[in-house]
């Protein structure tokens, strides 16, 4: 159990090193207005707190900044709250004024002006579109061998699926296979999709398609081909401007895996929802065991949608990042169930 004065110089030590980076000494945190301790009682607190693994010493100063030990304790008891300004919370509500934007532009403008207003790394999980349910259809032949579908959701996703046409489809069944699939999947889930084809839409292409095989590879190549997680980065190279980050091969590495999808997606689906943050090496990505990543989920009622993530050092402004993505959060989440009751 820490002591009302230890708590204090964590608290001081850990708000100081979070804006200068620079280790904190015992002379330094005695002129702070609140402490009222003298050098040489900070100095033995300092080497308590060391030695219970809140703080470290570096080798090139006699001050002290925080552990990993340290900064969980922060944010778990001791981070005061951040009140955003009138205008970050203006131009956080600004990106959600337009209802005819697609949300996958309101996304990516989220993850831009998430980035400029804490000079971190953000990445946004789109909406999963395999959760949402099918709004329209629209089929758009490219040449005699290719064709986009173009899906839109109830939560204002758009999807564009690129994908072959088969060999000897007759041109005149192509509109008829859209009007029979914007009549029967309007507003059934993604996810039942195939079911639904297989239930009621296969008899349909029996009775009114001359080659009803070749229309369901055509429907298959149009709805269920791969594609990848909708993912949304922004302030990449805001990293490198973080004094942590000068080894070249450290960012690298970061650089790599917030690219790779395949890494990057999962580690996001996974948070819980609500806000989340995970400092050093609470990170199972080796690339990561540096950083801080504070995530938050946004929802449609009860219905997870995607995450929203900041990724930064682990001197990282906790109490900002987590008022600011909670804003961002809540709008997203309130925007959602605009789009869904007027869908």
């Amino acid at each position: 159990m820490l002591t009302e004065r230890q708590l204090l110089i964590l608290q001081v030590i850990i708000d100081d090193f979070i804006h200068t980076a620079q280790p904190i000494g015992s002379r330094a945190i005695s002129k702070k207005d609140d402490v009222t301790f003298s050098s040489a009682t900070i100095r033995n607190e300092m080497a308590d707190l060391e030695e219970m693994g809140y703080l470290e010493k570096t080798h090139s100063s006699s001050g002290r900044i925080p552990s990993e030990k340290g900064y969980r304790f922060y944010v778990d008891h001791l981070m005061s709250p951040f009140y955003l300004s009138v205008g970050d919370v203006k131009r956080i509500h600004n990106m959600f004024g337009d209802r005819m934007m697609e949300f996958e532009r309101v996304v990516n403008k989220s993850a831009q002006v998430l980035s400029d207003l804490t000079n971190y790394t953000s990445i946004i999980l789109g909406p999963e579109v395999f959760e949402t349910e099918l709004k329209q259809l629209q089929i758009l032949p490219l040449n005699a061998h290719s064709a986009v579908a173009i899906l839109v959701t109830n939560t204002g996703h758009v999807e564009h699926r690129s994908f072959s046409i088969p060999v000897g489809l007759d041109p005149q069944d192509l509109e008829k296979i859209v009007n029979i699939l914007n009549e029967k999947l309007k507003g059934v889930p993604i996810l039942q999709l195939n079911k639904k084809i297989e239930s009621e839409v296969v008899d349909l292409l029996k009775k009114h398609t001359k080659d009803y095989q070749k229309a369901e590879q055509y429907i298959q190549a149009a709805l269920f081909n791969e594609q990848p997680t909708k993912l949304y980065v922004s302030g990449k190279t805001n990293i490198m401007m973080q004094p942590e980050f000068k080894d070249i091969e450290k960012v690298r590495s970061l650089f790599s895996m917030i690219e790779e999808e395949t890494q990057i997606a999962p580690i996001l689906r996974s948070q819980a929802h609500g806000i989340n943050v995970m400092i050093g090496k609470e990170n199972e990505h080796e690339a990561m065991r540096d950083c801080s990543l504070i995530t938050a989920s946004y929802s449609l009622g009860q219905q997870h949608m995607g995450t929203i993530a900041l990724l930064g050092p682990t001197r990282m402004e906790y109490s900002k990042v987590i008022s600011l993505l909670n804003e961002l959060s809540n709008q997203m989440s309130k925007t959602f169930k605009v789009w869904y009751q007027n869908s």
